[in-house]
């Protein structure tokens, strides 16, 4: 390499070191301070932090709603990924068909995700009220009063409905990145596949999806950090009740630091969430390889 070389290489590097210090500062060294106060019994607002070992990763092996949490993760994991692709997917591959009023359809369907999640939440929880709310007033206009149920206040429905409001705000996330990725594809393709005969549903299955698989992977990768990252919608609308029917991981964590004051526990809840993430992470990237 010649010497203009290495100083262009040089300047790269002078570049993306302010970067590089605010990551470490913001990100990393608070993931090395959390891995360490999982180890210690801090109640989070003394001085005092004292060395306690696996203690505390020794009690979440053992605490039942920690795994109650997990499931829920998992539930509302494959509950919302795969539905807002498949539905992204789908309204993207209409959207590319220039219908009538498109344009204003895509804004329509990204319009939740710039809207706020205390907003969005708000809104759900007036549709959602058993006694008022225009989702239940709606099912018995039409005589379906068994289907008018407390669908925050009920364990049987409260996930079910926190589920659909997280499909409703980032639906249109999956669809702008799933439309971005067909403005990309080659139109030869499609004509091929027109000679030969292939009509909308082949073309769709059989073409154009399995050349949106690099944009599926990484859909599903941000989903699996997304549902691990899940907290506000869930303690704004059910606050991880009833019971513990809509407790996730992130919803205990904050449980375990600011009410039981207890932030070794709630680092070591941290750290395994980041264990989780980056198992499924590694694990949709290993699958989702090219050969």
């Amino acid at each position: 390499m010649n010497k203009l070389g290495k100083k262009n290489n040089w300047a790269a590097y002078l570049f993306i070191l302010p970067l590089i210090l605010l990551s470490f500062v913001m990100i990393y060294y608070c993931i090395i301070r959390t891995v360490m106060t999982s180890f210690t019994d801090w109640n989070g607002m003394s001085d005092t932090m004292n060395f306690v070992g696996l203690k505390n990763y020794a009690k979440l092996v053992k605490d039942k709603t920690f795994w109650t949490a997990v499931v829920n993760n998992i539930i509302f994991f494959f509950g919302t990924v795969f539905v807002q692709a498949g539905v992204g997917f789908l309204i993207a591959v209409l959207l590319k068909k220039k219908l009538p009023g498109s344009n204003m359809f895509k804004a329509v369907y990204f319009m939740p995700i710039a809207m706020a999640t205390s907003i969005t939440t708000a809104i759900f929880k007036i549709i959602m009220d058993p006694t008022n709310g225009s989702l239940n007033n709606f099912l018995r206009a039409i005589h379906l009063d068994m289907f008018a149920v407390s669908w925050l206040g009920d364990k049987r429905y409260a996930l079910l409905s926190v589920i659909i409001v997280n499909i409703f705000q980032w639906m249109g996330f999956s669809m702008i990145t799933y439309y971005a990725g067909l403005m990309a594809l080659p139109d030869d393709v499609y004509e091929a596949a027109k000679i030969d005969g292939a009509g909308f549903w082949r073309t769709t299955v059989s073409v154009t999806f399995p050349m949106l698989k690099g944009t599926t992977n990484v859909l599903l990768i941000l989903g699996i950090v997304g549902s691990l990252k899940t907290f506000d919608i869930v303690k704004l609308l059910t606050d991880g009740g009833p019971g513990r029917s809509t407790t996730v991981l992130n919803t205990y964590l904050y449980e375990k630091a600011f009410k039981d004051f207890n932030a070794g526990g709630a680092a070591a809840i941290g750290v395994a969430i980041l264990i989780i993430a980056m198992i499924m992470s590694f694990l949709q990237i290993k699958l989702g390889k090219e050969d």
